[in-house]
């Protein structure tokens, strides 16, 4: 596999270019003395540059229009034919990584369902909310939980001995032993004996907390199919 993919290209338009002639001219913030921003007089610069009096656009505008239309994002991708033999494996290397650079530099977080979270992360859980438009307490808690449940699983995914853990005693030596029984085989056309293999170790395995990690293994992934559409910044 060989990709390429490079940054999303940037719209440059005439008040873009207005900051940038207007460099010297300091930020100011708002009236609620939260967002910084040049001052307005830059902002109009920039809807003289963008507009005519009568509301078309300027030849600057178009053609800011026509060099966007021209920039394309580098996207190449070649897939060989070893990386479908373990597609999920392959897969993992790519996601794993790009999961935990989201939960790292995220800005937000999208709507959830209380049904993927534990008790006490539910919407119902959550203090009051001040406005009924307001996003509840438990709301950014909820998609780092739910983040947190993809990460797990590609994890598990790439780690061949995640279930050694339930695992214990020794494998010890194994041998094949007559069952006294016969089979006949198609391939040779002859009755031919059958055999039972009996091991000596004593190897035993917790496979109730083994199928329980794999529960929650399978639920990261289709979380990370039902939240999908979600994964962006």
């Amino acid at each position: 596999m060989k990709v390429k993919i490079g940054p999303y290209t940037n719209w440059v338009g005439p008040y873009q270019i207005a900051e940038a002639l207007c460099f010297w001219a300091k930020p100011v913030k708002d009236q609620d003395d939260i967002v910084a921003r040049k001052p307005d007089w830059v902002h109009n610069f920039g809807t003289w540059l963008a507009e005519r009096k009568d509301g078309s656009d300027t030849w600057l505008t178009k053609l800011c229009e026509w060099i966007h239309t021209k920039q394309k994002r580098q996207e190449y991708v070649r897939i060989d034919k070893y990386d479908t033999w373990g597609m999920d494996h392959t897969l993992a290397l790519i996601t794993l990584p790009m999961l935990k650079q989201l939960k790292a530099t995220k800005h937000g977080a999208p709507n959830t369902d209380d049904e993927d979270v534990p008790d006490n992360l539910k919407s119902t859980s959550a203090e009051p909310k001040e406005n009924e438009w307001d996003t509840d307490s438990n709301h950014f808690l909820r998609w780092d939980y739910i983040l947190d449940e993809m990460i797990f699983a590609f994890e598990c995914k790439l780690n061949d001995k995640w279930d050694e853990q339930f695992w214990t005693g020794e494998h010890g030596d194994f041998k094949t032993v007559p069952t006294g029984k016969t089979f006949f085989n198609h391939i040779t056309q002859k009755e031919e004996d059958t055999y039972t293999i009996e091991f000596s170790g004593n190897r035993e395995c917790d496979w109730k907390g083994r199928e329980a990690m794999q529960d929650r293994i399978s639920r990261g992934f289709k979380l990370f199919g039902k939240y999908y559409e979600a994964l962006w910044d």
